[in-house]
């Protein structure tokens, strides 16, 4: 289920610390997830140790983008601020090196972890945030259904002005 013909979806590994602090402490990065100041590898490891607990639980779930034809490590899809009651949750999606954007890793797992979130999880929704420019995002998101619902204007601070945010739903396709 959490695999296609291109990537495999994994549950984080205490291996992965390096890797996740390469990423969460890349300042270029730090826009689009909201972080103003850097992650230890003490603090990653304890994030790590806390994905093991229950999604309903912690409220979230962050899994290992692989490629699957050489295993490798190329990003990392989110689901945030799970609300069971309300069966929704946000969705983050991040494949950090340029020569592996472009390259239809993001796109299959996100059709993946939609599938997984409805079907599995019984989720009813799912929503995303994505910067006013990030016009990749934004074709990306479209693509597997989701709708701009709203913009949020000048809603992201930047280190040189304001940012707008658009956000997008995806409303469960089993009815």
């Amino acid at each position: 289920m959490l695999e296609s013909n291109l990537v495999k979806l994994r549950a984080l590994e205490p291996e992965d610390v390096d890797i996740l602090y390469k990423w969460e402490n890349d300042t270029g990065i730090w826009k689009v997830s909201n972080t103003i100041a850097p992650f230890s590898k003490y603090i990653l490891r304890q994030f790590i140790q806390e994905q093991q607990r229950d999604i309903y639980e912690t409220r979230q779930l962050r899994l290992i983008i692989e490629a699957k034809t050489t295993g490798k490590p190329v990003g990392a899809i989110d689901l945030f601020d799970i609300d069971p009651y309300n069966a929704r949750a946000g969705i983050g999606i991040l494949i950090h090196d340029t020569k592996d954007q472009g390259q239809g890793y993001a796109s299959h797992a996100l059709a993946i972890l939609i599938r997984y979130s409805f079907l599995v999880l019984n989720l009813h929704q799912l929503y995303c945030n994505i910067p006013h420019d990030n016009i990749r995002s934004l074709s990306l998101f479209k693509s597997k259904g989701f709708s701009i619902i709203g913009l949020k204007k000048e809603w992201t601070k930047t280190t040189s002005d304001w940012q707008d945010e658009y956000m997008l739903q995806l409303i469960s396709f089993k009815r």
